[in-house]
């Protein structure tokens, strides 16, 4: 069997549509999966249906940005960590609405950091960005506005190569603090949906992670022990970025403290990595039908 449950599509920060998602999780075999495009369910319904037709186990998926901290690490400031909500019902008033003002939120982060770039620009004798360009940055999403797209457009536009160039060039420096979602809300959300939030890529070395705290594992879970057992129901053990040793670490600690166990390739289409991680099949039986 053959399972991916962390997959983005272009509704976030993926390149193919939920159909194109699809169409290649049929050509890849793959049994169960999900799509966790970033605070943001609107792809799920039709997700969902595209999949029963391809004869393929479908579970609801989301992943949430969530603002973190620890007095004991980073001096005590917040940082960025992403848990991923999966099998949540779909008309659920609280999550819906809360994501829609995450949504409208980052249409205004969106244009304080294209005001933020046009500073940078300027120093550089670059013709600044104008509301048009945000315009067209907007009409080039099918979901919810991030980053990831305005790397894009500076690449249409011929301001740098790639998106990676952006980010590093411009966009870390230009940036505009994100929605600020504490893990006790996102964990009331997801559990009042009915579904179940999960600690994602806890040791990613290039994402985010608990490597901004720290890069030792047995902090890493300590911390989760201390500050989020209560609010989550598993940990991703299982990732693309994820070595032996991590993936080990936390399938020990998941069953310690009777967590589910989940994974998924974080594919975003580049390169197209869905079913690439071997995910074992008892993984499913943690999500009952």
């Amino acid at each position: 069997m053959k399972i991916d449950l962390h997959i983005h599509s272009k509704n976030s920060d993926g390149k193919f549509s939920i159909g194109e998602i699809l169409k290649e999780a049929k050509n890849r075999n793959l049994n169960f999966l999900s799509i966790t495009d970033h605070d943001c369910i609107g792809c799920q319904t039709q997700a969902a249906e595209l999949a029963k037709k391809e004869g393929i186990r479908y579970v609801t998926g989301v992943e949430l940005n969530v603002t973190f901290s620890h007095p004991k690490y980073h001096e005590g400031k917040a940082v960025s960590l992403d848990f991923l909500g999966y099998q949540f019902g779909l008309n659920n008033k609280a999550l819906e609405s809360k994501l829609e003002k995450m949504a409208k939120y980052r249409e205004k982060r969106a244009a304080k950091i294209l005001d933020n770039l046009n500073m940078e620009f300027e120093k550089e004798n670059i013709a600044a960005l104008s509301n048009d360009d945000l315009r067209q940055i907007e009409e080039s999403v099918d979901g919810v506005l991030g980053r990831p797209h305005i790397a894009d457009y500076l690449v249409k536009k011929g301001i740098v190569k790639t998106r990676q160039e952006a980010f590093d060039k411009y966009l870390v420096k230009c940036d505009v603090p994100k929605f600020p979602l504490y893990l006790e809300e996102a964990s009331k959300l997801i559990r009042g949906a009915g579904g179940k939030i999960v600690l994602a890529h806890p040791n990613d070395p290039h994402g985010i992670s608990l490597t901004a705290l720290t890069k030792s594992l047995d902090e890493q879970t300590e911390i989760v022990k201390e500050k989020m057992l209560p609010r989550i129901d598993g940990v991703e053990c299982w990732h693309s970025r994820s070595t032996l040793e991590t993936t080990n670490h936390y399938i020990a600690f998941a069953k310690k403290n009777k967590l589910i166990m989940t994974g998924g390739s974080d594919c975003h289409q580049k390169p197209i990595l869905m079913g690439s991680v071997v995910i074992p099949e008892g993984v499913v039986n943690q999500f009952a039908k």
